[in-house]
């Protein structure tokens, strides 16, 4: 029995599209096919919810992938991630179904306008009674640039830049209200305190936004912040604003030194580490014996393709591999050019080469397969004996991706839950009935993020 307070978050990895992350789990026998109604999400909610997670966020790419053979073709005939629905509407359908579960949404810093995404998520947050993450991306390739109606995605650093005001500027109208200033006396006919209402009145490189906000602040203060940047610009980012961090640990050795760096970073950006979650993606197939798990792996390690991996890889990285020899190494430049540096240096790191070919981009990510990233098979008690060896020394808890839809979900309540509840490493009930209180995030008054550093 573990007896210290330190306890696991626990966040479902979401996709509004006819698939997980994992593009074959379309391909199971147990998916269910429904991903276009509402019920389909609300089902999952259910089940997370009964197993008490924190939170479901969900992914979102702005452009169908089309990058490989510069076509959609093959995307749309293999079913690979060809659907995307509107996340914060899929968000919304899910928080009808429960009451505590936390609900998270992406949306670009650099495809979006600052005021749009302040109100949109403090509006979210309201109807949800302060349930809401935003999580913050910068986007990625020149597919979704195109959909902009723009010639090609911006620079790695810059968008970073552009990023980081974005946030100042969202931030800030979420702090153009108050708490209290709602008054709302019939009696004398006073609605609410204008000295607690202010206007933003920003003016920056990249951005101009008047204000104040029309959404006053919810019961959690502002959404909590989730982030991914994980190497270099991103890292800086992430230290400064994220309030969980959402990462990819290839190894747990790995994973001991990106939680030190990140952490060391937030304390470097004069934020407090143990007050920021840091949550790796982990596959869990988990079964009632060892031989029956391993059989379900077998299964849902044969529904990937090969088009799969070279249709994301593509996508993330932001070049066509489809007219490339597949031995030939990418030149300095080339690799300096990709939208997604973390990934680039996983493969640089896993394969040994400075200059990595096509081949060593799929054998290296493992994108597509389920070698993208650590996956823990076995029983309920196996699975939650690997996942306390990485809680206790390079985690804060961890974000699970689903292989079959809902299936994997039901098994990871049924099976790997209530060993973790055993152990004392997962709540039994929630903290509260807001998102902070669930994650032990404080809740923040207006303006605390300008006093950081």
């Amino acid at each position: 029995m573990n007896t210290t307070a330190r306890q696991m978050t626990l966040i479902a990895f979401m996709q509004a599209q006819n698939c997980t992350n994992y593009a074959g789990s379309w391909r199971h026998p147990s998916s269910m096919t429904d991903y276009l109604s509402p019920e389909y999400y609300q089902r999952i909610a259910r089940t997370l919810e009964e197993g008490k997670f924190d939170m479901a966020f969900f992914d979102d790419r702005l452009a169908m992938p089309d990058i490989y053979g510069n076509s959609h073709r093959e995307t749309v005939a293999q079913g690979v991630r060809a659907i995307k629905l509107e996340p914060t509407s899929v968000l919304m359908a899910m928080a009808m179904a429960t009451s505590r579960l936390g609900l998270g949404a992406t949306y670009s810093t650099t495809y979006y306008e600052p005021f749009h995404v302040a109100r949109l998520y403090a509006t979210l947050d309201l109807m949800t009674k302060g349930r809401v993450a935003w999580n913050v991306v910068t986007s990625m390739n020149d597919s979704e640039a195109a959909n902009f109606g723009h010639s090609e995605h911006l620079e790695h650093d810059l968008r970073y830049d552009r990023a980081d005001e974005f946030m100042e500027v969202v931030m800030g109208h979420w702090d153009t209200w108050q708490d209290g200033a709602i008054v709302s006396d019939k009696s004398t006919g006073r609605f609410a305190d204008p000295d607690k209402v202010s206007r933003l009145d920003h003016q920056g490189r990249f951005f101009k936004s008047r204000g104040p906000l029309s959404v006053p602040r919810s019961q959690q203060g502002h959404p909590v912040i989730l982030q991914a940047g994980q190497s270099g610009r991103g890292l800086a980012f992430a230290s400064r604003w994220a309030e969980l961090v959402f990462a990819k640990y290839p190894t747990l050795e790995n994973g001991k030194k990106q939680y030190k760096a990140l952490k060391d970073g937030i304390a470097s950006a004069g934020r407090d580490p143990a007050s920021v979650r840091i949550a790796p993606e982990l596959k869990i197939i988990v079964a009632e014996t060892e031989s029956l798990a391993r059989e379900k792996r077998d299964l849902i390690a044969s529904l990937s393709r090969p088009i799969d991996g070279l249709t994301m890889i593509g996508e993330t990285l932001n070049i066509d591999f489809s007219g490339r020899p597949y031995d030939e190494p990418f030149t300095d430049a080339e690799l300096a050019a990709v939208s997604w540096q973390s990934l680039r240096d996983k493969v640089v790191q896993v394969s040994g080469k400075k200059n990595p070919s096509v081949r060593d981009f799929v054998e290296a990510s493992g994108r597509g397969t389920l070698n993208d990233g650590p996956c823990f098979v076995g029983t309920g008690a196996q699975v939650a004996d690997q996942m306390q060896e990485w809680f206790e020394s390079a985690c804060d808890g961890f974000v699970l991706s689903a292989t079959e839809v809902p299936g994997t979900y039901e098994d990871i309540v049924r099976l790997v839950v209530p060993e973790l509840q055993k152990r004392g490493l997962f709540r039994k009930d929630y903290a509260g009935a807001t998102l902070r209180e669930n994650l032990g995030i404080a809740r923040p008054r207006a303006g605390d993020w300008r006093r950081v550093g």
